[in-house]
């Protein structure tokens, strides 16, 4: 794919000259450069996608460069993003290179528009202006967000990313290139479907949470489709596959459409992280936390995001929530 020019910012590619190197030489199989056309943290915009510490598919160096194991509709790539100077660097490793280059601008937010949030509270307009370089980021892939979002349902987050982690590295394919630690691409549909039911519970996933999954991957094609619909039609055919609900489509059109109005409910902190930062009430439930993101209406998300960011949270009165155990779910 040649040069030319993206959403939001200006844009270069070249294929890279891995046929001239030898292999392990790792040289990118393409490269592109891209420029935003306003401030960019890459660990902001790229953040949601990482699900815990040791994800698997996700690795954030101490140079600031992100690196990306994925399954693409032309199968599984690595890319690592970079920015210096203003410009953003993307490398591809894999027979998914192409696509994720083709991607990058809107992984990084050029679909996005911030200028369309309105602050109506002191402290979302200071905090959008400490963190100029928040982008909402646009996967456009639904499966990859879909199911790390199945398997956080009404479970620890600690639960949840270490069934991810045992399941993508075991039944996941090693990322091509030269990823660093041992990054993995997540399995394809059928390769998720064929999971034996003792291997699920081995990695702490209780039979609801496997069979919806197991529900999701047969329908991964359909699935997939949604991301050319809008984020409201999407979470609608979403919501079709029974054990998807709100919460689990909010959390996977956020990530797959980077829609800026998808408000995640039924989660256990949320509505009392917002009560508390916009009234002061830490046990505002969904009804109230609705309300009160009502003048953020269209970019009730990017509000969400930016009352995370902010450090107004309350304080935890209440005891964590238990871990569960498969055997009793």
């Amino acid at each position: 794919m040649g040069g030319g020019r993206a959403p939001g910012g200006r844009t270069g590619m070249s294929r890279g000259t891995g046929a001239e190197v030898p292999r392990q030489a790792a040289a990118p199989e393409g490269v592109r450069t891209w420029v935003p056309d306003g401030p960019l943290d890459l660990g902001l915009v790229l953040g949601p996608l990482r699900r815990g510490p040791g994800d698997p598919t996700f690795r954030a160096m101490p140079d600031g460069s992100v690196w990306r194991a994925v399954r693409t509709p032309l199968g599984p790539g690595t890319l690592r993003v970079s920015a210096r100077g203003g410009q953003v660097c993307g490398e591809a490793w894999g027979p998914g290179a192409e696509w994720l280059l083709e991607q990058l601008p809107e992984l990084l937010g050029a679909a996005d528009d911030p200028s369309l949030f309105v602050p109506r509270h002191r402290l979302l307009a200071l905090t959008r202006h400490r963190r100029p370089g928040l982008r909402l980021t646009r996967t456009g892939l639904v499966m990859e967000s879909l199911i790390p979002s199945i398997l956080e349902q009404k479970v620890t987050t600690a639960e949840a990313y270490a069934a991810w982690r045992t399941l993508v590295q075991k039944y996941g394919e090693p990322a091509p290139g030269p990823a660093p630690g041992r990054m993995h691409v997540m399995p394809a549909p059928r390769t998720w479907a064929l999971i034996p039911s003792w291997e699920w519970r081995r990695a702490g996933v209780d039979d609801k949470r496997a069979s919806t999954v197991l529900r999701a991957v047969r329908l991964a094609a359909r699935l997939e489709e949604t991301v050319r619909m809008s984020p409201a039609a999407a979470r609608e055919r979403l919501e079709l596959v029974p054990g998807i609900g709100p919460w689990t489509s909010a959390e996977t059109v956020q990530r797959s459409h980077g829609a800026p109005d998808a408000v995640t409910v039924g989660d256990l902190h949320l509505p009392g992280i917002v009560g508390y930062a916009l009234a002061g009430n830490r046990w505002a439930d969904d009804a109230e936390m609705l309300r009160l993101l009502e003048p953020y209406a269209g970019q009730r998300h990017r509000a969400v995001r930016l009352i995370l960011l902010s450090g107004r949270v309350p304080g935890r009165r209440g005891p964590r929530m238990p871990k569960g155990h498969v055997g009793r779910l």
